[in-house]
């Protein structure tokens, strides 16, 4: 069954406020995003990250000034970065305020030491190049990579796993696994396993299938503090749940499968360990989205000159 969640629910341990509201920023941030396109105020297309939000917010605290390489599926990856719903919502709204002008949208946006792209795999080599010159900086930076179960379908991918272990560069590779590919099991698309593939260019290969992140945090530290020290790539495959439609109404699983994909995601989890905690901060950010969502729309049309004079993703 694809995107079956499996085994009972998980349990979780308690979170620090900051970082329930981060989860619940993104979470609130991209179901905002639904509406916005239902209500015909959007045009284009979005790829949200719902379900999968821990995976950027248990990362965020272990990276420093790194570079991070983001995905068609990357707005989690954004608000963990940088905690500025304000400037990703006036980017794909095209308003005034848009971290770039408006005119990367929902998939490609740059700011300093982050990068998102739409297209599948090409985000790989560049972030091998990127670490390469991050060795020879020497001050212990890595690039990071979001990619996802499918993209290890494009010859790009391998390319760029041999170069990074060849060059012995420092590079993380975050592989969102949620079982499906646009509307396509994994299953019935990919050969073999992850860490195979990994393991054929030598390269250290983790497997994450908590949800907690205060457990992966303690169980990636001592990773990523390797790929500083060492200068030495690492995959982590993520197994997660992709909880929305491919885009945004192509979801073409049945509602058996919708319903335990729902029943076993992360929010689940916490809104039933810790309710009064998970209640509030969902309240609040519900409220903040909500403020954002009405003071981005009643703000004028974004213009290129904007973001040349902003300061914002001019530097590398």
């Amino acid at each position: 069954m694809r995107g079956k969640a499996t085994g009972a629910l998980p349990d979780v341990t308690r979170l620090a406020d900051e970082d329930l509201e981060l989860l619940l920023l993104i979470r609130n941030c991209e179901l905002a995003l639904l509406d916005l396109f239902a209500e015909g105020k959007l045009n284009g297309t979005t790829h949200t990250c719902l379900g999968q939000e821990y995976v950027p917010v248990a990362l965020a605290p272990l990276l420093r000034d790194d570079f991070v390489f983001s995905n068609h599926r990357g707005h989690g990856h954004y608000l963990a970065r940088f905690e500025d719903p304000a400037g990703l919502l006036a980017e794909i709204m095209g308003r005034s305020g848009a971290v770039c002008a408006g005119v990367g949208g929902s998939q490609h946006i740059y700011r300093a030491g982050f990068l998102s792209t739409g297209v599948q795999g090409q985000s790989l080599p560049v972030a091998a190049g990127v670490a390469l010159h991050l060795r020879r900086e020497g001050e212990g930076r890595i690039a990071v990579a979001h990619i996802g179960d499918g993209t290890w379908g494009e010859g790009s991918v391998y390319e760029a796993l041999n170069m990074a272990q060849l060059w012995k560069v420092p590079l993380l590779v975050v592989v969102e696994n949620n079982a499906i590919a646009q509307s396509t099991p994994t299953r019935q698309q990919m050969a073999g396993t992850i860490a195979d593939r990994a393991a054929a260019f030598g390269i250290e290969y983790r497997e994450v299938r908590s949800t907690d992140v205060n457990v992966i945090r303690e169980e990636l530290a001592p990773l990523v503090d390797g790929i500083r020290r060492d200068s030495t790539p690492a995959v982590v495959e993520f197994h997660c749940l992709r909880l929305g439609p491919h885009s945004k109404g192509d979801d073409t699983r049945s509602e058996e499968e919708l319903a335990a994909v729902r029943a076993g995601e992360w929010s689940v989890a916490y809104a039933r360990r810790f309710p009064d905690q998970f209640a509030a901060i969902d309240a609040r950010t519900r409220a903040r989205i909500a403020d954002l969502v009405a003071d981005v729309s009643a703000r004028p049309p974004s213009s290129w000159p904007a973001l040349t004079g902003s300061g914002v993703g001019v530097t590398a």
